[in-house]
């Protein structure tokens, strides 16, 4: 699965990669200035696309637009930090916004980790020719109706690993899994929201893994501060 991302570049960087506007950058830019580890489980804010002018900040962990309560928001982000392919048309929590609310996740890399009799070794995956990437994901709008909270979310799609991935992802609940990675050259297809049914079906597939590569860090990579660089340098 997806519970580890890294966003390495500075919001201006990322506003001129997406042609998103920059004359208001400082808003955002303490939040997602080069985020060398982000762990989903925190719930963190991070950068998010999609059709809008700017780029948005997004909690990880989908809540849906339905969600009544605070209580029930919290135990549906549990669940909700990936959307499998093969159940995001289907699950009540992402049926609406597969169809309705797509987004771009801005990624320089991601982490997971390969298992190896007793040990357990954390991956730094990237795409060789692409400094920032885009992982595909699903957002929400969700109003605490007791707070007024306007809460936008996230969550990262999973689809079954290509070959690179599925070596380096072969344990855990889920092995054999990678995010859902959209191409450059198709991003503005991926964000249009009179895409038809089977024309987002054709996004979920694994990405070409001879345009990826990986190498191992240190196993100490999440204790480390998220601004710290040294968090994605290869392992000795």
């Amino acid at each position: 699965m997806c519970f580890y991302n890294s966003q390495s570049k500075r919001a201006l960087d990322l506003a001129k990669r997406y042609g998103r506007r920059s004359d208001i950058i400082e808003m955002v830019q303490e939040i997602i200035d080069e985020q060398y580890k982000i762990t989903a489980f925190t719930n963190p804010d991070c950068a998010i696309i999609t059709p809008d002018s700017e780029i948005q900040v997004a909690r990880w962990g989908l809540i849906p637009s339905w969600t009544k309560t605070e209580d029930e928001a919290a135990k549906i982000r549990k669940m909700t930090l990936n959307a499998r392919s093969e159940t995001v048309f289907s699950l009540p929590s992402f049926r609406n916004s597969i169809i309705k609310n797509r987004c771009l996740i801005p990624s320089t890399g991601f982490f997971e980790f390969h298992h190896e009799e007793k040990d357990t070794i954390p991956y730094y995956i990237y795409l060789k020719e692409e400094e920032i990437f885009s992982l595909g994901g699903v957002y929400e709008v969700w109003n605490n109706q007791y707070t007024n909270e306007i809460i936008h979310t996230f969550s990262v799609i999973t689809v079954p690993a290509n070959e690179l991935c599925a070596k380096i992802h072969n344990g855990g609940k889920n092995p054999f899994r990678m995010p859902l990675i959209i191409s450059h050259e198709r991003e503005k297809e991926w964000l249009d929201m009179y895409l038809k049914l089977p024309e987002i079906t054709d996004f979920l597939r694994p990405f070409n893994s001879d345009l990826m590569d990986a190498y191992p860090v240190t196993n100490d990579f999440l204790k480390k501060n998220s601004k710290d660089a040294s968090i994605i340098h290869p392992a000795a």
